[in-house]
């Protein structure tokens, strides 16, 4: 299967993905399909609308050298190293609670080229989720690998960043996000 990522203006984007419901081999196909655009985007995420499936799934892939600060990494109830678990699968996730406090950082999206904003989330964050066989798992973590499964997860139920920014932020981008929505509109008409 070809994938290209859909930029904002993409009604794709827009819509709440469905519980993965059969995992096995298609799956995994998909997953290695989308692991091999986000490497080729250079991106650290990618949720399966971003690709064109209104699908609970997403990829993440934020190494240990990419983080500031050491992160804290619960997998199953054991402290792991995070490069052990990527790039991380992540079906049906749901968030179980959060970590105070809250700090901006700056965001970037692959649907988003070249367009970055200050988002406010949550510092750590417990989640639930299955991998590629359906297998239940529980992770807790912090830091940019948090941040960064906050953004795909909100990608799952419709949510952008620039749905998370303050107005003057927004504000700021306003009209690179208005250009790239007419480009994406415009492409998907021709």
């Amino acid at each position: 299967m070809v994938l290209e990522i859909k930029f904002y203006g993409d009604h794709i984007l827009r819509k709440k993905g469905k519980p993965v419901k059969t995992f096995g081999e298609p799956l995994r196909q998909f997953s290695r399909d989308m692991l091999a655009v986000m490497h080729e985007a250079e991106g650290i995420g990618l949720a399966a609308q971003q690709v064109g499936e209104a699908l609970q799934f997403c990829i993440v892939e934020v190494t240990q050298e990419l983080e500031k600060v050491p992160i804290k990494c619960i997998f199953d109830g054991k402290t792991i190293p995070q490069d052990l678990l990527l790039p991380l699968f992540l079906a049906n996730p749901v968030i179980t609670s959060f970590e105070k406090p809250r700090e901006f950082c700056e965001e970037g999206c692959l649907s988003f080229p070249g367009i970055r904003g200050e988002v406010e989330r949550p510092v750590g964050i417990s989640i639930s989720f299955q991998d590629l066989e359906g297998n239940p798992h529980t992770l807790a973590c912090d830091g940019l690998l948090a941040r960064c499964i906050q953004h795909e997860m909100d990608h799952l139920n419709g949510i952008l960043f620039i749905d998370r920014m303050q107005k003057s932020a927004m504000l700021e981008i306003d009209d690179e996000v208005r250009d790239l929505k007419k480009r994406t509109i415009q492409q998907i008409k021709d």
